[in-house]
């Protein structure tokens, strides 16, 4: 299926690796122009070479942590100043650490407030002068928490869903300019991050890593981790042309981990 993607302009967060690398990838496979960024400048910005290397397509690489403003505005005046315009942008953040209510001190819950939740806003509304003109796709990547608390992963559970309320209520307000926004929710994905996730589990409780992975698998209804390319395919549909009618919508890709309606 044609995404529609070639020459669009698509902006990616918090993508030189995980879920935002695999996102990357896939629009470049698609031939979308990408504006990438990551706190590590040389991360990022080897992952834009790679890109151009294997699909010919333009990559620029912005250092900026999400979590500040400052970075996110140098992102986007940047985008600004180069193209003008904007037709995707993901909003994507690396996962806040564990830990529960007596384990967390204030400066943990501000930082997850300002990266997880606060940059979703500050993109949106940066780039939204970008995209009203003709329209755009908003992708926002959440957590399967959004359904269903992770026990562990407190701050993980309460801001990822406040993202998926944001998202709901934009895609209210921005529907008349053409803009369409989704939440995009990971079950267990193999990434970094979860196998991080796993190590922890397994230290935490004495047990070999192997056993917490038959035990997570235990509880897929497709009985395995999912690819990072999988995760890739549903957001890059939903930033595409292709998307005309999915706007505001929590979208799961789990493997039916998630069993909640």
């Amino acid at each position: 299926m044609d995404l529609q993607l070639n020459g669009k302009i698509m902006v990616v967060t918090a993508s030189s690796r995980g879920l935002g690398r695999a996102i990357a990838e896939k629009l470049a496979e698609e031939g979308a122009r990408l504006v990438l960024c990551s706190r590590e400048e040389s991360a990022v910005r080897g992952v834009a070479e790679d890109l151009h290397r294997k699909y010919g397509t333009q990559a620029t690489a912005v250092q900026a942590d999400v979590g500040k403003k400052e970075d996110i505005d140098r992102l986007t005046e940047t985008v600004r100043r180069e193209f003008g315009r904007v037709d995707g942008l993901v909003c994507n953040a690396g996962g806040p650490p564990g830990g529960g209510l007596l384990s967390l001190s204030d400066e943990q819950w501000e930082k997850s407030f300002q990266t997880h939740l606060m940059s979703v806003v500050r993109l949106v509304r940066g780039f939204y002068p970008l995209m009203k003109e003709h329209g755009g796709r908003i992708v926002a990547v959440a957590s399967s928490s959004v359904k269903v608390p992770i026990p562990g992963l407190l701050l993980s559970n309460v801001f990822r869903a406040g993202v998926a309320g944001l998202i709901k209520t934009l895609a209210l307000e921005l529907a008349a300019d053409g803009i369409l926004l989704n939440t995009l929710c990971p079950g267990r994905i193999q990434t970094d991050r979860l196998n991080e996730l796993d190590q922890l589990k397994a230290e935490r409780e004495g047990r070999s890593l192997e056993e917490i992975r038959r035990e997570a698998v235990r509880d897929i209804p497709l009985g395995r981790y999912g690819k990072p390319e999988e995760f890739a395919d549903m957001a890059a549909y939903l930033l595409s042309g292709r998307n005309t009618y999915i706007t505001g919508s929590t979208v799961l890709v789990d493997g039916g981990l998630v069993k909640c309606l």
